[in-house]
């Protein structure tokens, strides 16, 4: 199948997912992961009307912002605190806050540049060592201390499911970062907004939208031949 089927069949996947929890298609953003794409196949994809595209590394984030401004760009991978700089005024999202220090220099970055840095804790729900984020236990407790910030907004979470064939394996997981932001969503915490759950990937995606995803992130099924 060509890019153009591949697009209509994961719409279509997604909108029988969101109906399954009672939301519609249109309450999904669909993050197109395009790390190992090329710029003329991203290109082509937004003529289809695609219009969020992700990446993992800086250096490309800002190779293809380049080649496709008018796209909206996610930074989805590990984020180094030398490189906030790159990418602050320029992404829609950050979707891998992970650690306090990044926090900071967001935060001190954005004011800088008197912008807002909009980004999403990375959540790391499953415990697994070789995975970065936050763990479970320190999740609230940075959302407390949220209020110091002048230019970061914490709007929602992200996690990523160990890998596995089996999609129901990573219910679980999506089940349980979605549980965290309706509990810690009825509470107000300065500069936060609840709002977005990024997580589900070309393998389980309909797993984390029946959860509660409003966000996911799929890069093989879109482009693959």
């Amino acid at each position: 199948m060509g890019l153009k089927e591949n697009i209509e069949g994961i719409k279509a996947r997604i909108e029988k997912s969101a109906a399954l929890s009672e939301r519609k298609a249109a309450d999904i953003m669909l993050l197109a992961v395009s790390k190992t794409v090329d710029t003329d196949i991203i290109r082509q994809a937004y003529d289809l009307g695609l219009r969020h595209f992700g990446e993992n590394r800086v250096q490309e984030l800002q190779r293809k912002i380049a080649s496709l401004p008018e796209a909206h760009w996610h930074m989805i991978g590990r984020l180094q605190t030398n490189k906030v700089k790159d990418i602050v005024g320029r992404v829609q999202l950050i979707h891998s806050l992970d650690r306090w220090n990044l926090a900071e220099e967001m935060d001190k970055r954005g004011q800088q540049a008197g912008l807002e840095v909009p980004a999403l804790m990375e959540v790391n729900i499953s415990g697994e060592k070789q995975k970065a984020g936050f763990a479970v236990n320190e999740v609230e407790a940075f959302l407390e201390q949220a209020a110091q910030f002048k230019s970061l907004r914490i709007y929602g979470f992200m996690t990523m499911a160990p890998l596995s064939d089996d999609a129901e394996l990573s219910r679980p997981i999506f089940a349980e970062l979605a549980d965290m932001k309706k509990r810690l969503g009825k509470n107000s915490y300065a500069n936060v907004e609840l709002k977005y759950l990024s997580m589900g990937m070309s393998d389980d995606f309909e797993v984390a939208i029946e959860e509660g995803a409003n966000i996911v992130r799929i890069g093989t099924a879109l482009f693959k031949k």
